[in-house]
C-alpha cells in the first residue's frame, strides 16, 4: 500500500508535467530545454527512463532548436508557418515531459495520463496562442506579433521554472494565463467584427 507522501509526490508530478505541458503550448523547445539543464545538473529529477533529456548531446541540440524557435517567431511569415509544425509537436512535448515527471503509479496508467491531460492541455494552450497571433496579424497587420511572440517566451519561461520549483504555483499559473489568453482573444475578436465594414 503507498504511503501518503508516496501519493503527494505522484501528485506533484502530475502538476509538474502538466504546468511543463502547457509551457510546451507556448513554446516547445523551451521548457524541454530547461527541463534538461535542471537535469543535468542533478537539480530535478524524472523517471530513469527520460535521463536521457540531461545529457550534454541532447542539451546542445535542445539549446540550438530553441534559439532557432525564438528567433522564428519574430520574423513575419515564418511564425505562421511555426504555428502549423508547432501544434502537433507541442503535444507530442507535452505528453513526454507529463511522462517524465509523472512517477510511481502503472506504466499503462502514466502514458495515458500524459497521452490525454499532458498532450491535451499542450494543445489548449497552442491553439490559444495560435487564435491570438491570427487575430493579432488581422487587427494590426502583423505589426503586433513581435509582442505576442515575447508574451508567449515569458509565459513558457515563467510556467516551466514555477513547475519545476512550485508545482502549484505553476498550476496556478497555468489557470491564469490561459484565461487571460481566452479574454483578450475574444476582446480582439470582438473588436476586429465590430470594425469590419457591414455588408451592402
Amino acid at each position: 500500500m503507498e504511503s501518503t507522501q508516496d501519493i503527494l509526490q505522484a501528485v506533484l508530478g502530475l502538476i509538474a508535467g502538466l504546468g511543463l505541458s502547457a509551457a510546451c503550448g507556448f513554446r516547445v523547445f523551451v521548457p524541454m530545454l530547461l527541463v534538461s539543464i535542471g537535469i543535468h545538473a542533478d537539480a530535478i529529477h524524472v523517471a530513469p527512463e527520460f535521463a536521457w533529456i540531461g545529457s550534454t548531446p541532447a542539451m546542445i541540440a535542445l539549446g540550438a532548436a530553441t534559439v532557432l524557435e525564438i528567433a522564428g517567431y519574430y520574423v513575419p511569415g515564418v511564425d505562421h508557418f511555426l504555428d502549423l509544425v508547432a501544434t502537433p509537436s507541442a503535444v507530442v512535448a507535452g505528453a513526454l515531459l507529463s511522462t517524465a515527471f509523472i512517477t510511481d503509479i502503472d506504466p499503462w496508467l502514466r502514458w495515458s495520463l500524459a497521452m490525454i491531460v499532458g498532450g491535451g492541455v499542450a494543445g489548449v494552450v497552442q491553439v490559444a496562442t495560435v487564435a491570438a497571433r491570427t487575430v493579432s496579424g488581422v487587427t494590426t497587420f502583423g505589426l503586433g506579433n513581435p509582442l505576442v511572440a515575447t508574451g508567449e517566451l515569458a509565459g513558457s519561461t515563467g510556467v516551466s521554472i514555477a513547475a519545476m520549483v512550485a508545482p502549484i504555483l505553476a498550476l496556478v499559473l497555468v489557470v491564469l494565463v490561459v484565461a487571460f489568453l481566452a479574454w483578450r482573444w475574444s476582446k480582439r475578436r470582438e473588436r476586429a467584427v465590430t470594425s469590419a465594414p457591414a455588408p451592402a
